[in-house]
């Protein structure tokens, strides 16, 4: 016979080999797939609210070392009990019915109440078809190669169910990997997770969730990212917060804005920081906006749309000249962001957690000025540093008492 290979990428998942098989003699076939890449970090579990006949077309993609479920008939197929396939949720109940009517003339006369048995299965398979009541679909793979397709992509689809799990030692033997013996470190589970938190949305007040991520910025240090997405209103928000101490020192970052290419450099603005253009007259206090970590045109486009949306600069109780200044601000913040306009981007942190990327790096950035300097007495007094006291405060505690 022939087999065929074709190499291809299901979209929102990844790159799958499927072989298809078939005789001109006999004319058998068979088709299976493999996963194009490796074995993924985590293991996936797919759960799947089926209600419809649409959701039985619903592609996926089964590797050999998945399992599929279905707990209203306390049906299994097992890991390893059948070769990868790229089909739908149809297809896999089809195959199940295929393989067990295979053997049963024989049980018909060996044994006439197995085959019974399995005879009225088989009809309750069928009828999962016919999708008279829903029933949930289960497809728990430990290489996090399986699939199972969201037709609402990218949006996100409520009767699906995405897992991601850390595979246990047993899984690992199983699919051939070496088990670490060591216990797993739980700062670096904290750098590969996005870990999840219930909270509520700070415009409608509906419960929303927050991803937060423990990022590093290269040539500076560890950030918590905070975002949260509320699904009820769309709002969306973004927060970022340092990983790390408050520095020795203050940090004073200058960049002379002179081509258009500095508005891609990465920036990382605390809530400490405060922002200064001199050519505008404009200074950014600490506080506003909130801990960013963007790129200089975003931050300058918060900028402008704080400017610009402010109802008490530009609303109808503004005066005139009020306007007519707030507009020529507007204007040239533009051209600046548009690259047709040179200026000086200055951000004054006293904690000494902001960063400005140096394209350069590790060498020199001719646009570039980093300065550090001692905080003065009011600077500690508002980040708090006057009245805390790390050292030598548990014998005051005991004697206290």
């Amino acid at each position: 016979g022939v087999t065929r290979l074709l190499l291809t990428r299901i979209p929102f998942f990844k790159e799958i080999i499927v072989s298809s098989f078939s005789c001109d003699s006999c004319s058998w076939s068979n088709t299976e797939i493999q996963s194009a890449g490796r074995i993924q970090e985590q293991g996936v579990r797919y759960s799947l609210a089926v209600t419809s006949r649409q959701d039985m077309n619903r592609e996926v993609v089964k590797t050999d070392c998945a399992s599929a479920r279905i707990p209203e008939l306390d049906f299994e197929i097992p890991a390893f009990s059948q070769k990868g396939v790229l089909t739908t949720i149809e297809g896999i109940i089809d195959r199940a019915v295929a393989g067990l009517e295979q053997d049963q003339p024989t049980r018909r006369a060996t044994d006439q109440e197995v085959a019974r048995k399995i005879d009225e299965f088989i009809g309750k398979l069928r009828q999962l078809k016919e999708v008279s009541s829903p029933f949930t679909f289960i497809l728990d793979d430990p290489s996090g190669n399986s699939f199972v397709e969201n037709p609402q992509a990218p949006q996100r689809d409520e009767a699906l169910v995405v897992t991601h799990y850390r595979r246990s030692p047993q899984q690992c033997a199983m699919l051939g990997l070496e088990v670490d013996a060591r216990p797993p470190d739980a700062a670096e589970d904290l750098r590969d997770e996005v870990l999840q938190f219930n909270t509520n949305c700070p415009e409608c007040n509906a419960p929303a969730s927050t991803n937060m991520k423990l990022v590093q910025i290269p040539h500076f240090k560890e950030v918590i990212i905070m975002a949260t997405n509320c699904d009820s209103c769309g709002h969306r928000t973004n927060e970022v917060k340092s990983g790390g101490a408050i520095e020795p020192q203050g940090t004073r970052i200058t960049l002379r804005i002179t081509d258009p290419s500095d508005m891609t450099r990465d920036i990382l603005k605390s809530e400490t920081c405060s922002v200064e253009i001199p050519e505008l007259e404009f200074e950014l206090g600490m506080g506003a906006l909130g801990g960013k970590f963007t790129t200089l045109e975003g931050l300058l486009k918060d900028i402008h749309d704080l400017v610009e949306k402010n109802p008490f600069t530009l609303g109808d109780s503004s005066t005139a000249s009020r306007t007519g200044k707030l507009q020529e601000f507007i204007g040239k913040l533009q051209e600046i962001i548009e690259g047709k306009a040179q200026a000086h981007f200055i951000m004054d942190d006293p904690a000494g957690n902001s960063y400005l990327q140096n394209v350069y790096a590790p060498e020199e950035d001719p646009e570039l000025s980093v300065q550090r300097y001692e905080r003065t007495f009011e600077q500690n007094e508002e980040l708090g540093l006057n009245d805390m006291k790390t050292e030598g405060y548990e014998p005051e505690a005991a004697s206290g008492r």
